[in-house]
């Protein structure tokens, strides 16, 4: 297994209204030759429900699966370890996430703790946004800390409360910025030594923006967003002193005739900083943007066709050579080959046939 790639893959293996069809079994691992393209499953745990959001350690040996069960009033967190000598993947423990719909996580960078976000529908149960976990060989800590936020946004049907989507730690630590569509705010909290989030800075999306998932520059000047709600793109300065945001810049994520039915997902950065990829359900394809490595702005490269539906969730190799992308409703991780110098993707024809897949995380072994 020594210089290979593992592949972990969470897929939806129970209905929920929001989605279309549930035709996966769960967790899954794979190695992956990248030269080659080719799959091989090492182990799968069909046991875990709809894990659609997944934290893997560096080395894949932890594994943190969210499970978004739309009729559960609080979601659940799972964790297993994997042995990437013998394949064997074992279930550790469980714990509740304190909040429904349970949607994104991130292990901090010091590998002490996991950050969770917990989008929530409703009214009832514990509904904290942010949620924060201990890691230890036995698996998650019961939470530790959490905080929960009130507001609503613009659009009736979709932020009529809030909605965190996602937690991501800065490249620096100790601080962790909540994009919360709900409300239209990315909210950034100083986690302290007893891990409890306090918020030390706040900015406003533009209205209705519905802002998701977050993608850091390398260099830690820049944080970009993928806005589900308007399919737009946006770029923020980022100062690490004050976690303070500000807005440089906002490019459409799709043609201007396509924007009423697309929801964007994923953002994913090059390893190099100088290329943003966006995935956009509804026109099914990935934009591609330049980044300004100066100013933090972006120059649109154009779209790429996503391989297949509903383009969920994207996975750039360590290399930055490929780009995957999980499909949700065509049941396909498609692979696309990615130009360094250009940044275009293209096709390779190759994939993962694999049911309603809905994350995809590397780890290198």
């Amino acid at each position: 297994m020594m210089g290979e790639l593992l592949l972990f893959v969470g897929t939806l293996n129970r209905e929920a209204p929001y989605f279309q069809g549930a035709r996966g079994d769960g967790l899954n691992v794979f190695s992956f030759d990248e030269a080659a393209l080719r799959f091989r499953k090492l182990a799968g745990y069909p046991q875990v429900e709809n894990p659609t959001y997944l934290s893997v350690s560096a080395d894949g040996r932890r594994i943190y699966a969210n499970s978004e069960v739309a009729d559960w009033r609080e979601g659940l967190v799972t964790a297993f370890g994997f042995d990437p000598a013998t394949g064997r993947l074992d279930y550790l423990n469980t714990q509740p996430s304190l909040g429904s719909i349970t949607a994104h996580s991130m292990i901090s960078r010091d590998g002490r703790r996991l950050f969770v976000a917990n989008y929530t529908v409703g009214t009832g149960g514990p509904d904290q946004s942010l949620v924060v976990f201990d890691l230890g060989t036995a698996g998650l800590s019961p939470a530790i800390a959490s905080v929960a936020h009130q507001g609503s946004g613009p659009d009736p049907a979709r932020q009529e409360r809030s909605h965190a989507h996602s937690a991501t730690e800065v490249l620096q630590g100790g601080m962790v910025i909540v994009a919360d569509l709900g409300m239209d705010a990315l909210i950034t909290y100083s986690i302290g030594s007893d891990g409890v989030p306090r918020q030390i800075a706040r900015v406003q999306t533009a209205p209705g923006a519905g802002p998701r998932h977050l993608a850091l520059h390398p260099g830690g000047r820049f944080v970009f967003v993928m806005n589900e709600l308007d399919s737009t793109v946006t770029a923020h300065s980022f100062d690490p002193a004050t976690g303070v945001l500000a807005p440089i810049d906002s490019q459409p994520a799709v043609p201007a005739e396509a924007r009423s039915g697309n929801h964007c997902s994923d953002i994913q950065i090059s390893p190099d900083g100088r290329f943003l990829y966006g995935g956009n359900r509804g026109h099914d394809s990935i934009s591609i943007f330049e980044i300004d490595q100066d100013s933090g702005r972006l120059t649109p490269r154009g779209f790429a066709p996503c391989g297949g539906a509903t383009p969920r969730h994207l996975a750039l190799t360590p290399s930055g050579r490929h780009l995957l992308v999980a499909n949700q409703n065509a049941d396909r991780v498609s692979m696309l080959a990615r130009d360094a110098a250009t940044g275009a993707l293209r096709d390779t024809g190759a994939a993962l046939p694999i049911g309603t897949p809905m994350c995809l995380k590397f780890a290198e072994v």
